[in-house]
């Protein structure tokens, strides 16, 4: 049981007036509690979500927590880099600087289903849409003392997790917890490498977050059985989303954190409970493995990072 010391909440978040914070998929779960937070703390929130009418929604709802926060919706598709990259100009054209960009959007165990682009969906969506869009907005970021770059994994980037270089797309076979599992341990691959790029620049940092067992949506997607048994143990196990999302933003804005750190509940396994830094799977640290997916991560998206 974690002591009264340990229990970072919304409360220890510092002021966020001036700053400029980007979520991906803020219209619900555990983006939409980031967003309020933030927006209650006096940070302008962008809202990048792919379904407007949902945007709309959620914007409404946290200006009803949070009366003249400072909020707007930009249109986002993580399967499209079509749509990533009308994102990053129309954010460019709408905001000087950006302080924190938060990859929180995300789908789980999907049916074998392909992007725009012809990636899987899981590794399409959770990875190479937020590092393509990562990518074409660094420029808005790295001029800024104390930028950040959060990038929300999961406790599945351990599970039958590996970087299927040999098959990035699962085009010869389909497991949706494979798939999953690659998506997740990729983020955090991401995020490692970034940070060791970063690192010269001395103003924006990479760190990653992951929910524990949350409230959500994300296991809309289970198949029949395992669906039953989730929705069976969720009371039991799941903390509310917006305990889930206290790790994404300890990773935005505790002044003490440090580029390549971790986040994520410090309670019955990890699966709920307060934020503190965590220890990634011994695969996620690869250094040769980040370096090889990175170079792909380039390839397939076609952006090429300004560090």
């Amino acid at each position: 049981m974690a002591s009264t010391t340990d229990r970072w909440t919304e409360q220890n978040i510092p002021a966020q007036d001036g700053r400029v914070a980007v979520i991906t998929g803020a219209n619900s779960g555990l983006g939409l509690q980031t967003a309020r937070a933030l927006a209650e703390h006096g940070a302008h929130v962008v809202l990048a979500v792919r379904n407007l009418d949902k945007g709309r929604q959620a914007l409404a709802r946290i200006s009803e927590r949070a009366p003249g926060a400072k909020l707007s919706l930009q249109r986002l598709d993580l399967g499209s880099l079509k749509s990533v990259r009308a994102a990053s100009d129309e954010l460019h054209a709408a905001h000087p600087k950006i302080d924190l960009l938060i990859n929180n959007a995300g789908v789980m165990y999907t049916p074998r289903q392909k992007t725009e682009d012809g990636f899987d969906m899981q590794f399409g969506v959770n990875h190479l849409g937020h590092f393509a869009l990562t990518g074409l907005l660094l420029d808005l970021m790295l001029p800024v003392p104390g930028s950040r770059v959060v990038t929300v994994s999961s406790f599945g980037h351990r599970i039958r997790a590996d970087i299927h270089f040999d098959d990035l797309q699962f085009d010869r076979s389909y497991n949706r917890v494979v798939a999953y599992g690659q998506a997740k341990l990729a983020n955090l691959m991401f995020t490692y490498e970034l940070q060791r790029r970063l690192a010269p620049h001395h103003t924006t940092i990479a760190a990653a977050a992951h929910p524990g067992a949350s409230d959500t949506e994300l296991n809309q997607n289970m198949s029949g059985l395992a669906r039953k048994g989730a929705n069976l143990l969720q009371p039991l196990l799941a903390q509310p989303a917006s305990m889930g999302a206290l790790p994404s933003l300890r990773a935005a804005t505790d002044p003490a954190v440090t580029g390549g750190q971790f986040y994520g509940p410090n309670g019955m396994g990890g699966t709920r409970g307060y934020p503190e830094v965590v220890t990634s799977s011994k695969k996620s640290r690869d250094t040769a493995v980040q370096q090889r997916l990175w170079a792909v991560s380039e390839q397939l998206t076609d952006v090429t990072f300004p560090v």
